[in-house]
């Protein structure tokens, strides 16, 4: 019964190692996804850059798109209020 129970024990050891072993390999194609993502957008902003378009503007424009439109209201109005406190 000993051997039964070693042999369930093994068998339990084999599905959780192949299991991991999914769930790292799944991951590693996801890393390598990203990277090929992230390699494209370099390319679009260096084209843009190439077209004359100013990519640290194009960043902003981006993340603000990402945000509630209350949220930038709020700060720009915010941003102008110190503005005009500091005769900007």
């Amino acid at each position: 019964m000993e051997d039964m129970t070693e042999d369930q024990a093994a068998a339990n050891y084999r599905v959780t190692a192949g299991e991991l072993r999914q769930f790292i390999e799944r991951f590693e194609r996801l890393e390598a996804e990203k990277k090929d993502i992230a390699d494209q957008q370099k390319e679009v902003m260096a084209e843009a850059k190439a077209r004359g378009y100013d990519t640290k503007v194009m960043r902003k424009v981006i993340a603000l798109r990402k945000r509630d439109k209350d949220d930038i209201a709020e700060e720009e109005a915010v941003l102008e209020m110190y503005k005009e406190a500091l005769g900007m």
